[in-house]
């Protein structure tokens, strides 16, 4: 397995990927699978997402077969960008538990650090146990915990805010 960063010849890919993420953890983003399919011209959208100067998507392969991908969004306010947030963190099932979301995170926080990010955020759903730890693992902190942070249909979801302090003072 290795790791590098999208670009938009991978547009196809992420967004298949996506839509894959959306079926099978649907609880761990606000996007639904729904909303996703509706969007015209998908992979025109993932082109210019992974164009952006705004965010940084990473991918993790195998056999030059995208299994997973992280991304990176740094804050654009003068005193937030010191901060930067992981979002949209999805490894196939058949590569969880192999050590590629550990690597896809190792990725993220390599680049943080290149780019002088001094905290990285990110917020988990509290159920999702296997995420939380290995957000801890790679020495993220709970700072805040969010009681029913996400509305479904049926019930509520609760969050937790998690920072790594990349650069200590």
């Amino acid at each position: 397995m290795y790791t590098r960063e999208l670009n938009r010849k991978d547009a196809k890919d992420c967004y298949n990927l996506r839509l894959e993420a959306l079926l099978n953890s649907p609880d761990a983003f606000i996007t639904t699978y729904e909303q996703e399919k509706q969007r015209p011209d998908p992979i025109k959208t993932f082109e210019d997402r992974l164009d952006s100067n705004e965010s940084h998507t990473f991918g993790i392969f195998e056999d030059h077969h995208l299994k997973g991908v992280v991304t990176l969004v740094q804050e654009t306010h003068p005193k937030f960008a010191h901060k930067a947030s992981i979002v949209a963190m999805y490894v196939t099932p058949a590569y969880r538990r192999s050590g590629a979301g550990e690597k896809l995170m190792q990725e993220a926080i390599n680049f943080a650090r290149a780019i002088n990010i001094e905290i990285l955020q990110l917020s988990v759903v509290s159920e999702n146990k296997p995420a939380k730890y290995l957000y801890e693992k790679m020495g993220f902190h709970r700072f805040a915990f969010e009681k029913h942070a996400i509305k479904l249909p049926q019930r509520y979801l609760d969050e937790e805010h998690m920072s790594k302090f990349l650069q200590e003072n």
